[in-house]
């Protein structure tokens, strides 16, 4: 039996915490907080979380991986807190999952994505 997008993120979410834009403003205010964009440039460029790290979700494994050449270093901590955002949530818990699985030990998926972190009114940054 063939998986949908619907059942891949069902399954992620089974794994993963998800985590509110009212609990995840509040905890973006500690600086040792990673808030993690996995979204597409041009979805970034047109708003994102301030101080948010981008790596979209296509070189995410890459990028964590501590043993890659080009690797990201704000992603070298497996322990530090990573809160983790999309559009609207579904590629958030998909990478979510995945960071769990390279070793990640604590990280949240923002649930509703960017979208629910604009209708709730708080800032974002344009640009790149």
């Amino acid at each position: 039996m063939s998986k949908s997008l619907k059942d891949f993120v069902a399954d992620a979410k089974s794994r993963i915490r998800e985590i509110s834009v009212a609990d995840a403003a509040a905890l973006k205010a500690d600086p040792k907080v990673l808030i993690l964009d996995v979204r597409e440039g041009p979805e970034w460029a047109e708003a994102h979380l301030p101080d948010a790290l981008h790596v979209p979700r296509g070189m995410l494994e890459a990028k964590a991986d501590n043993d890659y050449p080009n690797r990201e270093p704000r992603l070298a901590d497996r322990t530090q807190t990573i809160i983790v955002h999309c559009a609207s949530g579904a590629r958030s818990a998909m990478a979510a999952d995945v960071l769990q699985q390279m070793g990640f030990t604590d990280v949240r998926s923002l649930a509703g994505g960017i979208a629910a972190w604009t209708a709730a009114g708080l800032p974002t940054s344009r640009g790149g």
